[in-house]
């Protein structure tokens, strides 16, 4: 049900992000029409020398972004989603891919502990009481005990893995808006292009550079925030993908560590029967 709702959510995202690039792309452009003709025989109006300098055109990030129309409008938003989706990802990441949650203190001690004793059931009940990594691993290693050390092994390496797969999966979000965001941002910039032309051919060449230059910068503006929500994205997953195999790594040296000392007592008992 919750991969639905996301789908869901994404689609609507989708569905509006298309209705907004159909519609009128002439705020990406300012509007420019045919030159005025200027009458045979009239020459040109002077400016005088005196006159004041037209103030500057305000080119602040927020007149820029409030001028992308309607298209670049929803595309900004939709990297808006983005980085907040991304950002609570990282934190969510940070409170739960900890070491205290992979990998709960004395956790192993006392299932080593508890092992070597002979009570296999109480053990059981500690991994299960305190849910994380380790302790699943230690259960998917406890239940294979009748079944000889290769299959504890075995049962050890699987369960490792799996819970390895599933900790990349959960951080693999993080990769992936890292990878659609600048696609995003340079939908925008295209499309602003496109209606830039599209107003440079209808004005017939009347626009001149700086009109043509106004419209692709205010194009490019999905490009930046494309590329600044992919940056951090993409460098919080290297840092988490590094976190998660340090982790999985100790993990696994824990597991292993908790049944080496009964692997090394039935390989006794097995060598004194040998002998008697």
């Amino acid at each position: 049900m919750a991969n639905l709702t996301r789908i869901g959510i994404w689609s609507v995202c989708l569905v509006v992000l298309g209705l907004g690039m159909l519609g009128p792309g002439q705020a990406w452009f300012p509007a420019t029409g045919p030159a005025p003709a200027i009458a045979q025989g009239t020459a040109p109006a002077e400016t005088p020398a005196n006159a004041p300098a037209p103030p500057p055109q305000k080119t602040g990030i927020v007149e820029i972004i409030l001028s992308g129309g309607i298209t670049g409008g929803l595309i900004l938003i939709f990297l808006l989603a983005l980085s907040m989706t991304a950002a609570y990802l990282v934190f969510e990441h940070i409170m739960t891919i900890r070491k205290s949650e992979i990998m709960p203190p004395e956790l192993g001690d006392t299932v080593r502990d508890l092992l070597l004793q002979g009570k296999v059931q109480d053990a059981e009940r500690v991994c299960r009481e305190r849910p994380s990594f380790l302790s699943f691993v230690l259960l998917s290693g406890i239940a294979e005990l009748d079944g000889g050390w290769n299959a504890v092994e075995k049962a050890l390496e699987d369960a490792t893995a799996e819970q390895s797969a599933r900790l990349f999966r959960k951080i693999e979000y993080l990769a992936v808006i890292g990878n659609i965001a600048p696609m995003v941002g340079l939908l925008g910039t295209v499309t602003g292009m496109i209606f830039a032309f599209q107003q440079v051919a209808a004005t017939q060449g009347a626009a001149g550079a700086g009109d043509l230059a106004e419209g692709i910068y205010q194009a490019l503006v999905t490009t930046v925030g494309g590329l600044l929500v992919a940056i951090p994205s993409l460098g919080a997953f290297a840092i988490f993908r590094n976190w998660v195999d340090e982790l999985v790594a100790e993990a696994a040296y824990v597991a292993q560590q908790v049944f080496t000392p009964l692997k090394r007592r039935k390989r006794q008992a097995a060598a004194q029967a040998t002998r008697s």
